[in-house]
């Protein structure tokens, strides 16, 4: 049987039960769905932050998925690996890509039913609106396939879609991502943009659509290495475009790229966690609606735990790989929650030559716009270990001589205080606001011969040979007589 969203649940509940609940009682879509994942994130009953399924959404006959993508131990999973081993275990399966197969229409759960015309009605499908200050409902989990003119390459990203009506989208896309590249080329061509959003995959599908590749296209390339097996995609009904056959909704549309065809687009809750990302921005008119029978709507809980996760595993295996093609002596990456899995790079290297640190990170810079802070420590070093990071900063570091400063690079517009090139951080349209001050930390020793001192610690044979079985329970003082004996 092909991997999709059902097979993956099915997956889940057999190895991991106690990482999906569900709610049978009605609740209401705004808000409501997001509050009970915030509150049981704050309830150590559930340690698992376990993704919630609820049948019974107030106003729609669909069920809801939330919360699927908010652990690293169910990411993991997905790619049949651990969180230990997951960096380069994506890495390598992202390089191993497999071709997408095509499938007809009446082998395609997703053209189960098809609404066309007068049916099309988003208001049906039950979306999410998330926080507070959130302008409306929004499509956030949704994999938009766009088409690269020149290339003929189809591209994948996950973007953010707000219901205007009943039959309008909204369409934004940071500006480095090659979404919005296809878009300004389109627009140079005086074109209309077709695109398709699919929701509801298996979590390599989402994966591979943030992943960080070389290029324009390769998305459903690198979902195919990452569910070991080809992705099955069907022609579409209204767009020139193939779309996952086994995905739970897809919605067809046509983008207008005319310059004056733009809407306010926002407030809209990002990973950053502040309400930044207000502006114009495109719309898409719907073409199409297709579906399964009996579909599941997935939303991912943005401006939260799940928004970290889903973007971070993707993009750090991609950073692990591709930044080993430029400094092969990199030996980890990760990128932190407390850089919410985009601004903060830590990465460790053995280092042999004094300069390399810099090359490590002006190649994570390439590989993804929104790194902020690159932060180079030794292979001796257990990246994944904030204190450890932190710690190198306290002792192998000093700022007039380890700190390079990048002012006005390209970065992530939807941060407080990102900037345009008059330096205006107070620009209404926020999305016309591109560039940041990048930061490169070197924390690592220098390069032989130059001495350092050596590290403390226990010598390594003896934790080796020392064992925990003798541990056990204290009960009390009367261990101190009984030792004594």
């Amino acid at each position: 049987m092909r991997k999709d969203l059902r097979t993956y649940l099915k997956q889940l509940q057999e190895t991991c039960p106690k990482h999906v609940k569900v709610v049978d009682k009605e609740i209401d879509r705004k808000w409501e769905i997001t509050a009970l994942v915030e509150k049981m994130r704050k309830d150590p009953r559930y340690p698992d932050f376990p993704a919630v399924l609820f049948p019974n959404v107030k106003g729609s006959k669909l069920p809801v998925l939330i919360n699927l993508c908010a652990s690293y131990e169910r990411l993991a999973l997905s790619i049949d690996t651990t969180v230990k081993t997951m960096v380069p275990e994506y890495a390598k399966r992202e390089a191993n890509v497999v071709p997408p197969i095509e499938v007809s229409g009446r082998n395609a759960p997703v053209k189960e039913v098809i609404w066309k015309g007068d049916q099309i009605d988003l208001n049906k499908l039950p979306t999410v609106w998330h926080n507070e200050f959130d302008s409306g409902y929004y499509i956030d989990s949704g994999v938009s396939l766009l088409k690269d003119p020149d290339s003929g390459k189809v591209n994948a990203g996950i973007y953010r879609h707000e219901v205007q009506n009943s039959s309008e989208l909204g369409f934004m896309s940071n500006p480095g991502h090659h979404g919005s590249h296809i878009l300004r080329r389109m627009r140079e061509l005086g074109k209309p943009l077709e695109v398709a959003i699919a929701i509801g995959h298996h979590p390599a599908f989402l994966m591979a659509a943030v992943s960080q590749l070389a290029g324009i296209g390769g998305e459903l390339e690198a979902c195919g290495g990452l569910l070991g097996e080809p992705l099955e995609v069907v022609r579409a009904e209204t767009v020139d475009l193939m779309v996952p056959s086994r995905a739970e909704i897809v919605i067809e549309g046509v983008i207008d790229t005319d310059p004056k065809a733009m809407r306010k687009e926002g407030p809209f809750g990002e990973y950053p966690r502040y309400y930044t990302g207000v502006g114009t921005a495109p719309y898409t008119k719907i073409t199409a609606i297709t579906m399964r029978k009996d579909a599941i709507y997935q939303t991912v809980f943005n401006a939260h735990i799940e928004h970290t996760c889903l973007g971070a595993l993707p993009r750090m295996g991609s950073l692990y790989r591709r930044v080993r093609e430029a400094v092969p002596s990199v030996t980890m990456v990760n990128l932190p929650v407390s850089g919410m899995g985009r601004a903060h790079a830590y990465i460790s290297l053995k280092k042999a030559r004094d300069g390399e640190p810099k090359q490590v990170a002006f190649a994570a810079f390439a590989v993804d716009p929104l790194i902020k802070h690159v932060f180079v420590v030794d292979d001796d070093v257990d990246v994944f270990d904030e204190v450890e990071v932190l710690w190198c900063m306290c002792t192998r570091f000093q700022a007039d001589r380890d700190l390079a400063i990048i002012p006005y690079a390209l970065g992530n517009r939807l941060t407080p205080k990102s900037y345009d090139i008059d330096r205006n951080e107070r620009l209404e349209d926020r999305h016309k606001k591109v560039m940041e001050t990048k930061m490169i930390l070197d924390l690592t020793k220098p390069a032989p011969p130059t001495s350092f001192p050596p590290l403390c610690g226990v010598p390594a044979e003896v934790v080796e040979r020392v064992t925990l079985d003798a541990l056990r329970d204290y009960n009390g003082l009367d261990v101190v007589r009984r030792g004594a004996k």
